[in-house]
């Protein structure tokens, strides 16, 4: 059996669409602190959308959803997750990492895009909107508004990552996750396993992303697991000032059982009049629970529609 890489898991994935795998590669840059800033391109053409993960996931996240987009992307690796480099200082908050964005924009698109940012990635997004309206053609944000109460629902997710930092091998890791009712199905949680995570040199495997480090360091010195201070710090984080400065066309949406209640969204509509507000049938995650929905409400968000009609 091949040995698997990244992009081995899209054949099947493009399979069951009934579409054709597109050409996806690999990106990188070197930032001017050292940094490494990774992501992935989809597509020939220059990028139309950049797409921003959540806390914990990785550009991966939204392969689906661009399966079904079918619009040449750019889906990029956060600072601290996937295969960007982790910062020293686990600053992960917005506006520190709105400009790894802009220098991404910079360098890997010749236009203003739509950004769409899910969760952490949708604070990020906005303050690259706000400081960088040139590079920002519309903006969509994902599930999460300035402020969202952090004892809601990600203190599972939380948790789940406050455990060991590593393991023996990636199925009991898959085991941990199933465990804790994340992932779905046994495949899909061994293909978001394998994506998000890396075997180390000693042969242990382990999360790519910072954050279950962090929140593991937390419980060894006596924290309290389930709310280790960078989650908090990422959910807890004021960006209303962000909002009330963007110019380009906003779209909030929310899944129904995500983290933004209506009473959220209601706020949101008050801050930004201009914004449109849509609800998606889903939890927090909507790119991996309705990818079709969500791609829909991205291309309807693009400049003059997509190019793909959707499923």
């Amino acid at each position: 059996m091949p040995e698997l890489d990244e992009f081995s898991f899209l054949p099947a994935q493009a399979a069951a669409l009934g579409r054709p795998v597109p050409p996806v590669k690999r990106v990188r840059l070197t930032l001017a602190d050292g940094r490494s800033l990774s992501g992935l391109r989809w597509g020939d053409a220059p990028p139309r959308v950049t797409l921003l993960h959540g806390a914990g996931l990785n550009a991966h996240t939204w392969d689906t959803t661009l399966l079904h987009l079918g619009e040449p992307a750019l889906a990029l690796d956060l600072a601290g997750h996937g295969d960007s480099s982790w910062r020293d200082d686990a600053a992960y908050v917005a506006r520190v990492l709105a400009p790894d964005v802009v220098t991404a924009l910079q360098t890997w698109s010749d236009g203003p895009q739509t950004l769409v940012g899910h969760s952490l990635g949708g604070l990020t997004a906005a303050a690259v909107a706000a400081s960088r309206a040139d590079l920002v053609a519309r903006l969509v944000v994902l599930d999460i508004t300035p402020g969202v109460d952090p004892s809601a629902g990600p203190a599972e997710i939380r948790a789940f990552f406050a455990g060991p930092t590593d393991w023996a091998s990636r199925d009991e890791l898959v085991d941990r996750a199933l465990a804790f009712g994340l992932g779905g199905s046994r495949d899909a949680a061994t293909r978001g396993v394998f994506l998000n995570s890396r075997v180390r040199a000693d042969g242990r495997v382990e999360w790519k992303h910072h954050f279950a480090h962090l929140a593991a360091a937390a419980a060894n010195a006596g924290g309290d697991p389930s709310t280790p201070d960078a989650v908090r710090a990422v959910l807890a984080s004021t960006g209303w000032d962000d909002i009330a400065q963007i110019t380009c066309p906003v779209t909030l949406v929310r899944g129904e059982r995500g983290f933004v209640t209506p009473s959220d969204a209601e706020e949101f509509a008050q801050r930004l009049p201009t914004a449109a507000v849509r609800t998606i049938a889903t939890g927090h995650n909507a790119q991996e629970e309705d990818p079709a929905g969500l791609a829909a409400l991205i291309r309807s968000a693009l400049p003059g529609g997509g190019s793909v009609t959707p499923n």
